[in-house]
């Protein structure tokens, strides 16, 4: 028997246990539920913060997509302003070469035109020249007739031998036909003082041997014309030597030229023994190459002699210019004296500016209220910083 308040229970009454049981039960389902419902609560915690990650990143997911929205729009306009940029550039750059292919065109053109130039200025160069050739031609056969003739040839070898003494020498040292005492007149007579004194320079040309030497085919015909060119050498030789060496008035020798120094090197290469006859008579054969070494030898000399016949203008101008140069030492030596004067005139200005200065600094530092006490009693007041000079 179980005693409740005012209700007694009785255990062993089926009704009671079967109440009790399903009291027991109620409680149980109801600790349960509230077990349960607890547990559910606690498991939906996560869940809704789960959720509201979820929201949270739903909600950043559809910031970005908006943000890859207004990517994807600034990527459309910056890659529709590239291709805009591209294609200007390509048609910037299709210009360019445009232009740049009409310039080389116009450059190859204007290169082309000027190579058409010059190669029809060097065709009409070539037209000159075998125009030039064949007036050489003529000129040639025009001085194989001179050289043919013996007084056109002596003539050709009188204006060689002008051309290099005129080179060589001043114009009033040479006359040219000078007429010597014994009525001869030589191609040219050269103003050498004595010694040697004037000297004669006759031109020879002795061309129809040499010409024979070397239209010679068999070697009977080389030594006739060796004979022949032998002979005319040496009366060449004997002819100077007797007209133009006079004692006395010419020096004791005279030149020989040949204005061609083929025939001057064959005369000396195979013809030793004229060359030596030739230094026998004192007639000394030279070409034009050696005619001028000569001259420059005898220019040497005639300008030494001029020297000499000018020392004695020389020693007087030696003695004005020393005593232009004594009296320029008196009046340096006078200049240095007054130098000195006004060095010593200048310090005693300086000693003179330096004293009126301290004076000027004395009066400047002078008190007034002193010279006040000074003429009421009489007395001079002097400052500590001043002197009694």
């Amino acid at each position: 028997m179980i005693q409740i308040g005012d209700v007694s229970l009785n255990l062993s009454d089926p009704v009671t246990l079967i109440a009790l049981g399903v009291v027991c039960l109620l409680l149980f389902l109801l600790v349960s539920s509230a077990r349960s419902a607890s547990r559910a609560a606690r498991s939906v915690e996560p869940l809704a913060q789960q959720m509201r990650g979820v929201a949270g990143r739903v909600q950043q997911l559809g910031e970005g997509q908006e943000r890859l929205a207004g990517g994807l729009h600034h990527v459309s306009e910056a890659q529709a302003t590239s291709q805009s940029a591209m294609i200007q550039l390509m048609e910037q750059r299709l210009a360019e070469v445009q232009d740049k292919m009409a310039v080389n065109l116009h450059g190859s053109a204007r290169r082309t035109a000027h190579s058409l130039g010059e190669l029809q200025e060097r065709l009409q160069s070539i037209d000159k020249a075998q125009a030039n050739i064949t007036k050489l031609s003529g000129d040639v056969l025009s001085l194989q007739d001179i050289l043919s003739n013996k007084q056109t040839r002596g003539a050709f070898g009188e204006i060689q031998l002008h051309d290099i003494v005129s080179k060589a020498l001043p114009s009033d040292s040479y006359t040219l036909q000078a007429t010597l005492s014994n009525g001869r007149r030589a191609d040219c007579l050269i103003h050498l003082p004595n010694p040697p004194g004037p000297i004669v320079v006759d031109a020879k040309f002795p061309l129809e041997g040499y010409e024979a030497m070397r239209r010679a085919d068999t070697p009977e015909q080389r030594t006739r014309a060796a004979q022949q060119f032998r002979l005319s050498v040496r009366k060449h030789i004997r002819d100077i030597s007797d007209r133009y060496i006079i004692e006395g008035e010419t020096a004791d020798g005279a030149l020989m030229f040949l204005p061609s120094e083929a025939v001057y090197a064959e005369l000396h290469a195979n013809f030793t023994d004229v060359v030596r006859e030739g230094f026998t008579a004192r007639v000394w054969i030279v070409s034009p190459t050696t005619c001028m070494a000569t001259l420059n030898t005898m220019r040497a000399i005639l300008k030494d002699a001029r020297m000499q016949e000018q020392a004695g203008a020389i020693r007087k101008e030696l003695h004005a210019l020393y005593a232009d140069v004594d009296r320029l030492g008196g009046r340096v030596a006078n200049l240095d004296r007054h130098f000195g004067q006004a060095a010593k005139d200048i310090e005693e200005i300086k000693i003179s500016a330096d004293k009126a200065g301290k004076r000027a600094r004395r009066l400047d530092n002078f008190d007034f209220e002193d010279l006040s006490k000074e003429a009421e009693t009489g007395l001079a007041v002097l400052r500590p910083d001043q002197r009694v000079e």
